[in-house]
């Protein structure tokens, strides 16, 4: 049987980012895309010019649809705006037998606000310890630790950080840090330092989204959390160097690059 992959996000109509980038790269790497929609956004290349968040009995019934059904092997985690949606979600995972792969997601790639400062505690304090494998941005590193990444030196220290709200795996992702993409995945114990040249591509809207996904795809085939999160970073890295202009801003990485 194709492994079933759940995404509980919010939806992005210019199809770079959110639901519609998750259930892309589930498609590109061969596992079954489902979905939970947290919000609808208007949004394009440019940036995001409105956000409508769903009803917490909307977003619950969607998710037991699914799960109660069909069943999943993976869910992953993306816009959550609200602190009470962050919360039901949470709810929903901890009683789901399955790993989830939390994207912690505050800002959109255009610098737009998607998670109320209310909901970050209980991103610390309910989506965080019931995480497999959380994915933060340094961006998100900062709001969610106070801890500010200004080189590679201080990743582990932000690590430290994010584990110490509970998930069991943190891949802090040093994309925006000068030279190498580096990335440190680590559960506090093993260290796993993953690199990846830098590309001259402007088009890199949807990578949070689409590395998160990847993963979680990943971790329902049946790898192990290293194994997964390595297969995804070479997914991201070839989706970011295969990025395309699209509209007047930036462009979508390519999820389907590895398809030919």
């Amino acid at each position: 049987m194709i492994p079933g992959v759940l995404t509980v996000a919010g939806s992005d109509s210019g199809g770079g980012a959110g639901i519609q980038a998750d259930l892309k790269t589930m498609l590109a790497l061969g596992v079954h895309g489902m979905s939970v929609i947290t919000a609808v956004t208007a949004q394009n290349s440019v940036g995001v010019q409105g956000a409508w968040e769903l009803p917490v009995k909307a977003v619950r019934a969607q998710y037991r649809s699914v799960v109660d059904d069909i069943g999943v092997r993976a869910v992953k985690t993306g816009m959550l705006s609200s602190a009470e949606l962050v919360e039901t979600v949470a709810e929903l995972i901890a009683g789901t037998d399955a790993p989830a792969v939390v994207d912690p997601v505050g800002v959109s790639k255009h610098g737009d606000a998607l998670l109320a400062p209310s909901a970050l505690d209980s991103v610390r304090t309910a989506l965080l310890p019931v995480a497999t494998v959380a994915t933060p941005n340094l961006d998100e590193v900062a709001h969610l630790t106070g801890v500010r990444v200004e080189s590679e030196d201080d990743l582990r220290r932000a690590a430290e950080a994010v584990l110490a709200f509970g998930p069991r795996w943190v891949v802090v992702k040093g994309g925006h840090l000068a030279g190498d993409a580096v990335d440190l995945l680590t559960d506090g114990s093993q260290e796993h330092w993953l690199r990846a040249p830098r590309h001259d591509n402007r088009h890199t809207h949807g990578t949070g989204c689409t590395l998160a996904s990847a993963i979680a795809s990943q971790l329902a085939k049946g790898q192990t959390v290293p194994e997964a999160v390595m297969a995804a970073k070479e997914y991201v890295t070839g989706a970011i160097a295969a990025g395309f202009a699209l509209g007047a801003g930036i462009g979508p990485v390519h999820h389907g690059w590895n398809l030919g």
